[in-house]
């Protein structure tokens, strides 16, 4: 199986974006994974996408801040059962 840090870079140059490049942190793909675990047994599998795409979506905001990724980690936990 590839490694996920190679595809996440792949998919990065595939979308022709420099500015991308920070979704292919080692950190950020940790985080990300962490966080689609979490959602993924703590409420269904399903939510695993959803739960990286909000958190994407604050980091992106941010322009790959790691402090703002860490706080959208926690807030998006906050709505995880358990």
């Amino acid at each position: 199986m590839e490694d996920v840090e190679a595809f996440a870079a792949r998919a990065v140059a595939a979308m022709n974006d420099e500015g991308l490049a920070w979704v292919g942190n080692p950190a950020t793909v940790a985080a990300l994974l962490s966080l689609a675990a979490d959602a993924a047994h703590g409420v269904v599998r399903p939510a695993a996408p959803i739960a990286t795409f909000l958190a994407g979506i604050e980091l992106g905001r941010s322009g790959g801040d790691p402090a703002a990724l860490e706080a959208a980690l926690t807030q998006i936990r906050a709505a995880i059962p358990g």
